[in-house]
């Protein structure tokens, strides 16, 4: 497809100038990431099993009154001890206006960040993030979303926004998906995926591996069947424990084993882009977090290690980015051998998370 290579060229010379930037923020001290990952709203229009973001908030705090149809929750997770309030600037459920949303991703550019990973809750019922991308086309927007909220209205405005890439998440199969994000779900995002592929835009699927649907995703038929709805980007995600109850989601040694074995092979038979978290992080050194890799930023506007780590002594209501990159928990986080060294799969940071809460507490 020429218009899309034609993107990916412009891409890649834009990555390189970014790296340059950080390059010379790292010099003066500012330890720059190339991703950042916004969850840039609390509030989600689904209430799916096991989902991370809803565990960190008391069931039913902040829901914004009057809001979104079908909103459910909404409040900020759980601040850390000693961290900031929120911005006064608030829009219901959240912390950042539209306004602070853009300014933040100005000054994340500013100093040389190529990469915005985009969540939530679900990130298209702040759709300011549209027009945040449209302003900074140099700036790849990678957008999580559950899709359910993606009309033709949306598919006519990102088909002029050859910088915004959907991951649409699913579980499997029909009955996989709609066990866990609700009955219908999966026929509404095969509607969706019909639209993309019509406009032949390059999107992608997310898919959160659990011992339950570990081999449904692994299926060459599964995959194959995807490829040929138009994705062309698979995000495999090992699923992080929200809490003990949990746990036995968790992939076991034998199957991360397999999925390690399987992405080579789908490499070679599908023409799409493969990425597996966290196996490909440890080809390039273990755990990502806490700006080796990437930062999290809420919906509060906390400054987090991971979205997974709901952990933060700076709020970009108080700080710069550039400052918060500096912060004593961050920097400490860096440090600890544990995160870095890490080979065992899984999660370094849940695996390691008293150490990580004595940090907190240490730093204050």
């Amino acid at each position: 497809r020429p218009r899309q290579a034609w993107q990916f060229a412009h891409t890649v010379r834009w990555q390189r100038i970014a790296a340059k930037t950080r390059a010379e923020w790292r010099e003066r001290g500012v330890p720059v990431p190339p991703i950042v990952i916004f969850s840039i709203t609390h509030q989600c229009n689904l209430q799916c099993i096991g989902c991370y973001a809803r565990s960190f908030r008391g069931p039913g705090e902040g829901e914004a009154p009057g809001g979104a149809r079908g909103v459910t929750g909404g409040a900020a997770p759980g601040r850390a001890p000693g961290a900031p309030a929120a911005s006064p600037a608030a829009v219901p459920g959240d912390g950042l206006s539209d306004a602070k949303l853009g300014s933040i991703v100005a000054e994340a550019h500013e100093l040389g960040v190529s990469f915005f990973v985009i969540a939530g809750g679900e990130p298209f019922l702040r759709p300011e993030i549209v027009a945040i991308a449209e302003r900074f086309p140099r700036v790849l927007f990678l957008v999580f979303t559950n899709g359910v909220l993606i009309d033709q209205a949306m598919v006519e405005r990102l088909a002029r926004l050859r910088n915004v890439i959907l991951l649409i998440s699913l579980e499997g199969t029909a009955v996989e998906t709609d066990q866990r994000r609700g009955e219908g779900t999966y026929r509404r995002l095969a509607e969706v995926m019909g639209r993309l592929e019509k406009k032949r835009l390059f999107f992608g699927c997310s898919l959160t591996m659990t011992s339950d649907n570990y081999s449904t995703l692994l299926d060459d038929g599964y995959i194959g069947g995807l490829v040929d709805a138009g994705c062309r980007f698979f995000l495999f995600a090992e699923y992080t424990p929200i809490d003990e109850a949990t746990a036995h989601w968790v992939l076991t040694d034998d199957q991360r084993e397999r999925v390690a074995a399987r992405m080579p092979e789908f490499k070679k038979r599908f023409a799409a882009l493969f990425v597996a978290v966290p196996w490909d992080e440890e080809e390039v050194g273990g755990c990502l977090s806490a700006g080796r890799g990437f930062v999290h930023i809420n919906a509060s506007g906390d400054v987090e290690p991971c979205p997974f780590a709901p952990y933060s002594d700076t709020n970009l209501a108080d700080a710069s980015l550039a400052e918060a990159l500096r912060s004593p928990f961050l920097t400490g986080l860096r440090a600890m051998p544990d995160l870095s060294a890490d080979s065992g799969g899984g999660c370094a940071l849940w695996k390691n998370r008293e150490a990580v809460e004595s940090l907190l507490s240490d730093v204050g």
